[in-house]
């Protein structure tokens, strides 16, 4: 999809800049967070009241001029609807009535990290991103991106805060599943066909795609995350700075619609050792000059001014690596110079309106912001029907969560299941299954559940890919980073199942873990998934359904290999486990 817009559209853009006040501009270039209240009405609290600190909504729109309003919780499909009548309405109030656009991140998928994913509030619900890879199939990834679009503009959501282009060459990176997977033009290939399934059809039936975290946020140091100060750096040891461009050239060439840059400054990368979003080289330079992007950009969120948490007793930090000491303002007035439009999660415009007037950013130079912004809007059907796409509360289940959807959600859920070890089992209503994270009601559609191992025929476990845990009640609790190795009670534990019965081993692979254990075991059948329904996993490991899935990285034999590889450099961990694209072929076919 093309960034130009028509002329009689640029000229109607240009009339709106003509006419607008310096603080209606400044408005317009903040993405600034949002909640709601569980049954959609708007937040009117003070910030004080919010868990999260909010601002009014009313004050936003009505006295901020805010233009887009960044989602943070998502009750219900239904509550959202109704969210966005009343934001409408509010809209309609203003001097311009220039309507707000509104962003989300994931919502269709299984994150358990609120911060980075908003799973559950009703959308068909598929696999996470870096289930989508698995499947190895380009054609299903756009027809399902395709209805991820329909429904989420039947919500009211206009803007898709993903995909992530970002290679997962660092397996113990937490963000590992928002990703394609760990091979470039894998990546590149499927990242192609997401973005043009978001941004299809006609501009009532897209959303706009905004590919992330610009030039590439996987290399994390040791695989901690840029949200926090000890993963604010990536690392290039290898060299390998370009691989990492090549998802974001492929989303640029399909024609996304926005970019964002990622949190953390590089090492090992020729470009500054400051966060990439202040870099003109980075944004200017490489992303607008060298690959050609005429689109948005946005930045991640508290890179301007950290965020208190009052009720939680927490703080966001500012995440301006690299330039903690300089000042908010003038952190904003390096923002436009290196060429963002957008500063994400940010509520106030007088740092904008305080940047000019220090002589760090001039009007013309927000023009040129506000132009692409409203851009934007113009193609997504908002300046000639606010409400374009959206259907009124009590219908939002005739475009969302159809039986249609339903069925593409499931079979690309079915097609990401990789057989990893193994061979499935048989089993019948009669068997008896003792089983660990699978719906009881669900198995019992199988075999027959039993209480205990003693009992069983066969064992069955879902279970976890390993992980560090923080303190429940710290900002990184969400972020499963450190040890890919599963503890040595817990693989005891398992193995001392399997050496009684048949167990059959099912890992949700947020990110890759070692599972050298559990092959040596006899564990008899082991898969990887990234978040599907257990009927489907059931199909797969009983053989009723064929498995097809394949792996998007390498698994790790221990994590000695994984300390030893270099963080940039795709398939650098010694002697794997197994391999990029391996994939075992189990079962028949099983009725939908």
């Amino acid at each position: 999809m093309s960034h130009q817009i028509p002329d009689e559209t640029r000229a109607r853009v240009d009339a709106l800049i003509g006419g607008m006040t310096l603080a209606e501009k400044a408005g317009a270039l903040l993405a600034a967070r949002v909640t709601m209240n569980p049954d959609g009405t708007l937040w009117e609290g003070t910030p004080e009241q919010s868990p999260f600190g909010f601002v009014p909504t009313t004050e936003m729109i009505l006295e901020r001029h805010i233009g887009h309003l960044g989602l943070m919780n998502i009750p219900s499909v239904e509550a959202l609807a109704g969210w966005g009548e009343r934001i409408r309405e509010l809209t309609a109030r203003t001097r311009l009535r220039v309507p707000v656009s509104v962003g989300a991140d994931p919502t269709h998928g299984r994150d358990r990290n609120v911060q980075v994913g908003q799973a559950g509030a009703g959308f068909s619900r598929i696999t996470e991103p870096i289930g989508l890879a698995a499947t190895w199939d380009a054609s299903l990834v756009e027809e399902v991106a395709t209805m991820m679009a329909r429904e989420l503009r039947a919500a009211g959501i206009h803007i898709a805060v993903h995909p992530m282009a970002d290679l997962a060459t660092e397996p113990r990176w937490a963000r590992v599943a928002g990703t394609f997977g760990e091979d470039p033009q894998h990546a590149a290939e499927t990242i192609r066909a997401f973005v043009r399934g978001l941004q299809s059809g006609g501009a009532e039936e897209r959303v706009l795609a905004t590919a992330k975290h610009f030039p590439g946020g996987g290399p994390q140091r040791d695989g901690f995350d840029a949200h926090f100060e000890r993963g604010a750096n990536t690392v290039y040891p290898g060299g390998r700075f370009e691989d990492h461009l090549a998802p974001f050239a492929a989303a640029i060439d399909e024609g996304v619609a926005m970019m964002m840059p990622g949190y953390a400054a590089p090492v090992g990368a020729p470009h500054e050792e400051v966060g990439f979003a202040f870099q003109r080289s980075v944004i200017t330079g490489l992303l607008r000059e060298r690959l050609g992007f005429d689109g948005v950009v946005v930045t991640d969120f508290n890179i301007v001014t950290g965020m208190a948490l009052p009720r939680l007793g927490v703080e966001l930090p500012v995440r301006a690596w690299g330039l903690l000491d300089v000042e908010p303002v003038e952190r904003v007035g390096m923002l436009f110079a290196a060429g963002v439009d957008q500063l994400g999660g940010e509520s106030d415009p007088q740092l904008i309106l305080d940047a000019v007037d220090r002589g760090l950013v001039t009007e013309q130079r927000l023009d040129e912001s506000v132009r692409r912004v409203l851009g934007d809007k113009a193609r997504l059907g908002l300046l000639d029907d606010p409400a374009a796409g959206t259907v009124e509360p009590a219908r939002i289940h005739e475009r969302v969560h159809t039986a249609e959807h339903v069925s593409l959600a499931r079979r690309a859920q079915r097609a990401s299941i990789v057989a990893v070890h193994g061979t499935p089992v048989t089993v019948a209503p009669q068997t008896r299954v003792y089983s660990e994270g699978v719906d009881r009601d669900v198995l019992a559609r199988y075999a027959t559940p039993v209480e205990t191992v003693e009992e069983a025929e066969i064992a069955v476990l879902r279970i976890d890919a390993p992980y560090e845990k923080r303190p429940a009640q710290s900002l990184e609790s969400g972020f499963h980073e450190g040890s890919l190795e599963f503890p040595a009670d817990e693989v005891d534990r398992i193995v001392g199942i399997a050496g009684r019965i048949p167990t059959l081993v099912d890992v949700f692979l947020d990110r890759a873990a070692v599972l050298t254990p559990f092959r040596e075991s006899g564990i008899v059948a082991l898969t990887g998934t990234f978040g599907v329904d257990d009927d489907l996993l059931l199909d797969a490991m009983t053989g009723r359904a064929e498995t097809t899935g394949r792996l998007p990285f390498d698994l790790p034999r221990s994590d000695a290999a994984v300390i030893a590889a270099r963080e940039d450099v795709p398939f650098d961990t010694a002697d794997p486990l197994f391999r990029f694209g391996h994939g075992l072929s189990w079962g028949g076919s099983a009725e939908e």
